[in-house]
């Protein structure tokens, strides 16, 4: 049966697939679920004699949900990252390592893309209606987007040893990739208390290690695009190991004078994306990496997409619109990894 819709504000849902089967007194699979960043998570993991209580596992994972809260949360006037917003140009701030490491990680997208990605992009998703500080979804003035624009830009901001600093008043937003990085935490903290066989989803990413206890793999279905409430399976997918991000324009958005306005902005121009692609998969060993380039190849579009994908080994599976439906395209690295298409 299908389980678990993952619902992320700015991604397309991924169906968790689980398969019914019978468990030993040994092994059983424990699942932990909550609120997380504006969103919810949930966990199952294959538990054993030597694995620790499913308390114990809560109290891990609550633990490093709290930390990336109070490190890197928007919504939260007295978070690090939010410090660091409120502060006028010219300023450099100590930051907890976490911080600087995501913030390096964006500024290295935003170079290979140049500025395809940009973790500074708060003011235009504020403008479009997308941000914590929006007044409702709007096409802005020519006028107001200029202004959000000139508050934006990579470029402005730098990690300094221990510090952040920045050169013009911007605002740094790591929402794009927060929820990678914490799944990733998450899977490092398992590993250090011996669970080896787990699923972890925040907010819509996700990542699968090891098998249940009947020894299937975990397995993952990806969503057609559709937007109108239904839910169509595309792909499923069977993994071991890698983290998955599937991105997407068409859950969150308005239309306007008949036009749909997407909440994937494109930083260059500071507007929604307007292209063909309506979705894009990518698997990554890292979850983090699997987060951010989902977000960059959705901005890039289906033919620079795919072209970036290649030339930097992204397996990356890409769902386009044309007149008759959908139309998909994979990237060489997804066929290796899935010489199948993985379906089964």
């Amino acid at each position: 049966m299908l389980r678990n819709l993952l619902q992320g504000a700015c991604l397309v849902s991924i169906l968790v697939v689980t398969l019914s089967a019978c468990e030993n007194n040994a092994e059983r699979i424990e699942v932990l679920s909550g609120p997380a960043q504006g969103s919810t998570y949930t966990i199952k993991y294959v538990s054993s004699p030597t694995t620790p209580k499913a308390d114990a596992m809560g109290v891990a994972v609550q633990g490093i949900l709290d930390e990336v809260d109070r490190q890197m949360s928007t919504y939260r006037l007295d978070s690090d990252i939010a410090r660091f917003n409120q502060s006028p140009a010219k300023t450099c701030m100590k930051m907890p390592q976490p911080v600087l490491d995501l913030v390096q990680y964006g500024y290295e997208l935003s170079t290979l893309s140049d500025g395809a990605f940009d973790l500074t992009l708060g003011p235009l998703l504020n403008v479009w209606g997308f941000g914590p500080q929006s007044r409702g979804k709007q096409v802005p003035s020519a006028q107001e987007i200029a202004a959000a624009k000139a508050q934006t830009g990579y470029k402005h901001v730098r990690v300094v040893g221990d510090q952040l600093c920045k050169d013009a008043d911007v605002q740094v937003d790591l929402n794009s990739i927060a929820a990678g990085y914490t799944v990733d935490r998450i899977s490092e903290r398992f590993a250090e208390l011996n669970v080896d066989n787990y699923m972890i989803e925040v907010t819509g990413e996700l990542i699968a290690v090891g098998r249940k206890p009947d020894g299937s793999p975990w397995r993952i279905a990806l969503e057609q695009p559709l937007g109108d409430g239904q839910r169509v399976i595309q792909q499923i997918l069977e993994l071991d190991g890698y983290g998955v991000n599937t991105s997407g324009d068409y859950r969150n958005y308005f239309e306007e004078g008949g036009v749909r306005f997407s909440h994937t902005l494109d930083p260059r121009v500071g507007a929604p994306i307007s292209h063909r692609l309506a979705s894009v998969t990518v698997i990554d060993r890292s979850t983090l990496h699997a987060d951010g380039l989902g977000t960059l190849l959705l901005v890039l579009g289906p033919e620079r997409g795919l072209a970036f994908a290649e030339e930097h080994g992204i397996a990356a599976f890409f769902v386009l619109r044309d007149d008759d439906g959908f139309v998909t395209q994979v990237s060489s690295e997804f066929s290796r990894i899935f010489p199948e298409g993985g379906n089964q």
